[in-house]
């Protein structure tokens, strides 16, 4: 996820509690800047989906409709109206709970098509594919591509679980299949290869040649 400038901990935010340390890949940001479109095209901001919808919601079966505020995504009805061609990989820094409360927070202008619970690699839907999700910092890139959270931290590779990738590569190969995005690292890319990106998730631990393979086998 994206952080426009140094922001103190989204643990204290969320909770109101007393600061933690700032850690150095934190991804979720409380500003968005170059997220928002231009004020010459600027389209509707995204509502939330009535409590209620569930699996009615989600674009992908299996997956959890847990929706994003409204404050933090642009509605919009890809790809028509832009087209689609990456998949953005990210790693969270947080908890797959935290994660969800933060894309909930109308204040923090964040978000992601979907969070991957490391656990077990349950899927969360955050954000319709149709919608522009404020994920990869580069508004040309978020318009264009889907973004995927995976719970954990970069330096921390226990968290990239058999489920995880398991669960995050079919969920890749069926957005892959949907919009005829090609099925290689020029196309499945990570946040830090985003231009302009000062992030460096999702880290040089995240195994590419085995979730690619995974992808591909999908």
């Amino acid at each position: 996820m994206e952080r426009a400038r140094p922001l103190p901990s989204r643990r204290r935010l969320l909770a109101g509690g007393a600061a933690l340390a700032a850690a150095p890949y934190t991804l979720l940001s409380s500003v968005q800047a170059d997220a928002r479109p231009r004020t010459t095209d600027r389209p509707r901001t995204g509502t939330r989906t009535p409590a209620g919808r569930g699996a009615e919601s989600v674009d992908r079966p299996g997956a959890e409709w847990q929706p994003a505020s409204g404050s933090n995504y642009t509605k919009a009805s890809r790809p028509g109206s832009h087209s689609l061609d990456r998949v953005v990989i990210h790693v969270t820094q947080e908890t797959y709970a935290d994660t969800l409360a933060i894309f909930q927070n109308p204040q923090r202008k964040v978000s992601a098509h979907y969070v991957v619970r490391s656990a077990d690699g349950h899927l969360a839907q955050c954000v319709r594919e149709a919608d522009i999700a404020w994920h990869a910092g580069n508004w040309d890139y978020n318009t264009r591509s889907v973004g995927i959270e995976h719970e954990g931290w970069v330096d921390r590779p226990e968290y990239f679980t058999d489920a995880l990738y398991e669960q995050s590569a079919a969920l890749t190969a069926a957005i892959c299949s949907t919009y005829g995005i090609p099925r290689d690292r020029a196309h499945i890319i990570g946040h830090h290869e985003v231009p302009g990106s000062d992030h460096t998730d999702p880290g040089p631990l995240w195994d590419w040649t085995r979730y690619l393979a995974l992808v591909n086998l999908a």
